[in-house]
């Protein structure tokens, strides 16, 4: 038997309880190294309230995931035939498969690097943080905290539902991919929802407030929007009609987040000064983060911290110029162009002719570039109306198919250039845009012509 139950406090949730043999988990490593690790990077630098840790927010997905699982296997919510074929109904099976989903939301950040996702591009190419995650929950400290479970748990299955890692030869069931979809869910998962809050909580800022209540209480299990020329439809996440639009506050509070906090300009450029430094830091690894467990382990923010720190007070050397950008903020770069929506129609890629001419200008290594574009999917689930029927949302409102994708185009220049930089701008950027519109245009036709 493995202690007590514990309980811990949660400002979004109240009381957080563990059961017996959960608390384990707290106790290992791999998961006190969560404590060290900053949910949102350096953020804290733009937002000072904003240094909550993965170890918080991964207790959250846990709980989070633990009331949506209550709710959808509830017997008087599961009364469609979608439920019906997916729903264990051995006990021990449906207990098991519980308590892999909660260990499982627990595991599902420990393999975020130091800084989370800021320091996510300086993996090996073809790794990600979740291909570590599945490693960290296949090690032989791990497997021991499985095996002392009752029933002890398969690795295989905390990492399905951790991370989506299976073998070549599994089989995903239906039941298996519903439990997926609680955590790692598109549009409804427990990750999203604790980071939306959770991120607007510790930053101060409304944008990723929904009522997340209201929309996990009206969750279900139901078949999925129909297919054209297909007359299969798969079990999925749901909801009732009555919770489309706390939905779509989710949906809304994701994209203003982005927007507002994830892709700020000044969160931006500390990222990309931390990836510099990490990779001239890193450069007997050839700029790369470790991929092995124990030297994953071992390295959390704070040891490259105090690298960055002890770089800074050199006041010498390339490493110290690299360190001081992020410890001073007289030394970071600053945003030079960030081009207007008129600007974009002209020349969609404005930023990038703007940045060209301005390396010519001042040098290459005095201004930085920093696109980004994420292409999500139509959003699209199924909706319960209220005589009975499962429709599509796409069929009954559309206000998210009104939501523009995300993207940024940033151009930064080295401080020491601000005031020439400005000056520079005013007198060429008309030109610099129409030019590069000119020359993607001759390009085009080149292609055609070829």
């Amino acid at each position: 038997m493995i202690g007590s139950k514990i309980e811990i406090r949660d400002p979004l949730y109240g009381f957080i309880r563990l059961q017996r043999g959960e608390q384990a988990i707290l106790d290992t490593a791999a998961f006190q190294r969560l404590r060290f690790i900053h949910q949102l990077g350096l953020s804290y630098l733009i937002y000072p309230g904003a240094t909550h840790r993965r170890f918080e927010h991964s207790l959250g997905v846990m709980e989070l995931s633990t009331r949506i699982f209550d709710i959808i296997t509830d017997r008087s919510n599961a009364i469609n035939e979608a439920s019906h074929a997916v729903i264990p109904e051995d006990p021990a099976r449906f207990l098991y498969w519980k308590r892999v989903l909660r260990v499982a939301a627990l595991c599902h950040d420990l393999g975020h690097l130091p800084f989370s996702h800021a320091a996510e591009d300086l993996l090996p190419e073809g790794w990600k943080h979740e291909l570590i995650t599945r490693k960290v929950i296949f090690s032989d400290k791990l497997q021991e905290v499985w095996n002392s479970m009752e029933p002890p748990l398969r690795p295989e299955h905390i990492a399905l539902l951790a991370v989506g890692e299976i073998s070549v030869d599994d089989q995903v069931s239906a039941w298996q991919g519903i439990l997926r979809e609680i955590i790692q869910g598109d549009v409804f998962g427990a990750d999203r929802m604790d980071y939306l809050l959770r991120d607007s909580l510790h930053s101060g800022v409304a944008y990723g407030r929904f009522d997340y209540d209201r929309l996990v209480q009206t969750l279900r299990i139901l078949p999925s929007p129909p297919i054209p020329e297909s007359s299969v439809r798969e079990p999925t996440i749901g909801i009732e009609e009555g919770g489309v639009h706390a939905a779509e506050g989710l949906l809304l509070a994701r994209y203003f987040m982005f927007k507002q906090v994830y892709l700020h300009r000044t969160r931006r450029i500390y990222d990309l000064h931390l990836a510099d430094f990490v990779k001239e830091w890193r450069r007997d690894a050839d700029g790369y983060f470790a991929t092995n467990v124990d030297e994953h382990l071992a390295l959390t923010d704070n040891e490259l911290l105090q690298a960055i720190l002890a770089a800074a007070r050199e006041k010498k050397g390339c490493l110290s110029v690299l360190a001081r950008r992020i410890t001073e903020r007289s030394k970071r770069f600053v945003l030079m162009y960030e081009p207007a929506v008129d600007e974009l129609r002209q020349n969609a890629d404005a930023a990038r002719a703007i940045a060209a001419a301005a390396a010519s200008e001042f040098g290459g290594d005095a201004v930085r570039l920093d696109t980004y574009t994420k292409e999500d999917e139509p959003f699209d689930f199924p909706v319960q109306e209220r005589e009975g029927d499962v429709v599509s949302y796409t069929g009954k409102s559309q206000v998210l198919g009104q939501v523009p994708p995300l993207s940024v185009n940033y151009v930064f220049v080295d401080a020491n250039y601000r005031d020439a930089a400005r000056k520079w701008l005013q007198q060429n950027r008309e030109c610099v845009i129409k030019s590069g519109a000119e020359q993607e245009t001759s390009s085009g036709r080149s292609e055609d012509a070829i």
